[in-house]
């Protein structure tokens, strides 16, 4: 379910002290029944053992398809275009305690960890069209249980990247948020199977 930006930026979340320069892009809740307040590793592991290709709908996997061919032919994720060519990594800008808790690579997620708490993480993807930042955060539902939410985080590359956002935002809502939220409640069901 979408949320509005306050729904991240009024939370004390760890990731605004090294991101004023991003704005946030999308705030989105996921339902994950009987969650309890330290299952936070749970979920995140239970994400991960869902994020192989196989597992997302067919439409995600042909528009990321059709991104990632574009993005070749026209060179937007060659290596000087991200973290460390184009852009800095957002590790440079963490604190001491955060850059004790890197997170954990996903060989099926694009983005490259920045840290991992108890209640929250973060991971960052930068190429010639924007820098952008994955975070989850573990919240009370107010109902006596937990729910994950994600932000996405962006900094556009000049007018391009703010173009490039737009045109994107309709298959970001439309398919990819409303598919992801399909498959990550259902990664937190069978997460014991």
């Amino acid at each position: 379910m979408r949320l509005p930006v306050a729904e991240h930026t009024s939370r004390p979340w760890r990731i605004h002290e090294i991101t004023p320069d991003f704005r946030v892009e999308d705030v989105w809740a996921f339902r994950t029944p009987g969650a309890g307040p330290d299952d936070f590793p749970a979920m995140l592991a239970a994400l991960r053992a869902r994020t192989a290709p196989k597992y997302q709908s067919r439409p995600v996997r042909f528009l990321f398809a059709v991104r990632w061919k574009v993005g070749a032919l026209l060179g937007w994720d060659e290596p000087g275009a991200g973290l460390g060519g184009r852009v800095g990594t957002l590790c440079d800008r963490l604190p001491d305690d955060l850059r004790r808790a890197p997170g954990v690579k996903d060989p099926n997620f694009p983005f490259t960890p920045v840290y991992e708490l108890a209640d929250e993480s973060a991971q960052e993807l930068a190429n010639k069209t924007v820098h952008t930042i994955c975070h989850l955060g573990w919240v009370p539902n107010g109902a006596g249980g937990h729910e994950l939410r994600m932000a996405a985080l962006v900094k556009p590359n000049g007018l391009f990247g703010t173009v490039y956002m737009a045109c994107i935002k309709p298959f970001r809502h439309l398919i990819v948020y409303p598919a992801m939220t399909r498959r990550w409640e259902h990664a937190w069901r069978v997460r014991r199977a």
